[in-house]
């Protein structure tokens, strides 16, 4: 039997799902400075806005303990709703596991906090029920590098794909003979990418 060969991410094939950017979440990330996460997050649903990428916008316990979503990511989606969930694992959570399966798309996207266990867990369960799961890297933090490291082992272990958020800007593009979005990927570049 020949192993799966995860394809190319398309406009029309895939699903993001951000998952925890809360202030009490973010909080106690040590993998990767606060700025440049929110940076990468904001750049990456920058990137799904600009290419109509299905995105489920996701909290857990926001008015009890979480807070909010970042403003930052919710100003790039005006008026859309967050998810809020009581579950760590959103996979468990009836709503968002409706919306994804509504999309029709067996490729999931996912950035979020915390890697070990928000990211991780959804990933596995996702892989399990039949969907390609790719992560963005550089869009997840964790409570210390070696948490995160160790998330990022056990979710490439279980066939998930690593990817970082310009990655994912530029394989949606692939081509700069697309004008409907070749402005709006450099405008995202220049604004996050350095």
């Amino acid at each position: 039997m020949a192993e799966k060969i995860h394809g190319l991410l398309t406009p029309g094939n895939v699903t993001l799902v951000m998952v925890d950017f809360q202030p009490q979440m973010a909080f106690a990330v040590h993998s990767i400075d606060g700025q440049t996460l929110i940076n990468n997050a904001v750049g990456l649903a920058k990137a799904a806005k600009l290419f109509k990428v299905p995105t489920i916008l996701t909290t857990v316990a926001e008015m009890s303990f979480s807070g909010p979503m970042f403003p930052k990511i919710l100003d790039v989606f005006p008026g859309e709703k967050t998810m809020d969930r009581t579950t760590m694992n959103f996979w468990e959570d009836r709503d968002v596991r409706r919306f994804v399966e509504k999309t029709g798309r067996k490729k999931l996207l996912l950035a979020g906090l915390w890697t070990e266990i928000c990211i991780v867990l959804p990933a596995i369960n996702a892989i399990e029920d039949g969907y390609e799961v790719y992560f963005v890297e550089d869009a997840c933090g964790d409570v210390s590098s070696g948490a995160h490291a160790m998330a990022v082992q056990r979710m490439i272990q279980a066939g998930a794909v690593p990817m970082n958020w310009l990655q994912v800007l530029l394989e949606l593009q692939r081509d700069w003979a697309r004008a409907e979005t070749y402005y709006g990927v450099l405008d995202i570049a220049k604004e996050h990418a350095g």
